[in-house]
């Protein structure tokens, strides 16, 4: 299917690996010019290396709003135009109630969450010259909770709400914005999470048989088919939306 993605400019913070990897790859297949908002210097160049020439690796952490400003400004210096925004990027940090302050929680909420506002509001009036698109990458823990990482779970629940509050917001310059929700998918990330377990192979056949369709975890190209469809004309008029991704783990019964 052609989703008409070619020339495309598309930012994508945490876009050199994992999820952000994969829709940026996925881009790539689609002629489209990815922008890759992330500090991994090898999966950054790899992915460059790939491109042949038609992206952009930015080596940056969005910690501030002078961080986004600084990317969108650099974007629009090479290329003159936004055509999409995904925001990707976040830390399951576990900073929950017992094993957390106000002041650590505070910041995980900024560091999970900021930067998909900050990205957005910079890139908006190109944004709008383009009627293009936002996707916010979320998590299932904003619906099933996860215990420990309240932090994370706080942001995940904002993006949900600002995905509907954006799409409120920017009906009338025909902006599309939803969001994906994928519950377990096997990044590097969560690779390493894995790893903190004593028997990690025995805990990942155990979450994976927890996945209602085909007792597996969901991969990161199967999110990003996801996420190409949603910014591109094959979905002009979906907005709003928050989409499950996840083989049927948030809603169906664990029972299957």
């Amino acid at each position: 299917m052609d989703l008409h993605l070619q020339e495309k400019v598309i930012l994508i913070s945490g876009g050199a690996k994992g999820i952000g990897g994969a829709i940026a790859k996925g881009l790539l297949d689609e002629g489209a010019i990815p922008v890759i908002i992330d500090p991994s210097e090898k999966e950054g160049q790899e992915l460059l290396t790939l491109a042949k020439g038609k992206a952009l690796h930015l080596k940056k952490r969005l910690f501030s709003p002078e961080d986004a400003y600084s990317v969108v400004q650099d974007v629009l210096q090479v290329y003159g135009r936004i055509d999409g925004l995904v925001n990707n990027a976040g830390t399951n940090d576990g900073v929950g109630l017992e094993n957390g302050s106000p002041e650590d929680f505070l910041k995980s909420v900024e560091r999970n969450l900021g930067h998909y506002y900050y990205l957005a509001h910079y890139a908006l009036e190109s944004l709008k010259k383009s009627k293009g698109s936002i996707l916010n990458i979320s998590s299932k823990t904003a619906i099933t909770g996860q215990g420990n990482t309240s932090g994370y779970v706080a942001a995940k629940g904002a993006q949900l709400a600002l995905t509907r509050e954006w799409a409120v917001e920017l009906l009338p310059y025909q902006i599309r914005v939803n969001a994906l929700v994928p519950a377990e998918v096997y990044t590097p990330m969560y690779a390493s999470w894995i790893q903190s377990f004593p028997d990690p192979k025995q805990k990942l056949a155990e979450i994976s048989s927890r996945v209602p369709l085909e007792n597996r975890m969901t991969t990161a190209e199967e999110i990003a088919a996801m996420a190409l469809f949603l910014l591109s004309e094959k979905a002009s008029h979906i907005t709003g939306q928050h989409i499950f991704v996840d083989g049927g783990y948030t809603h169906l019964d664990r029972a299957l």
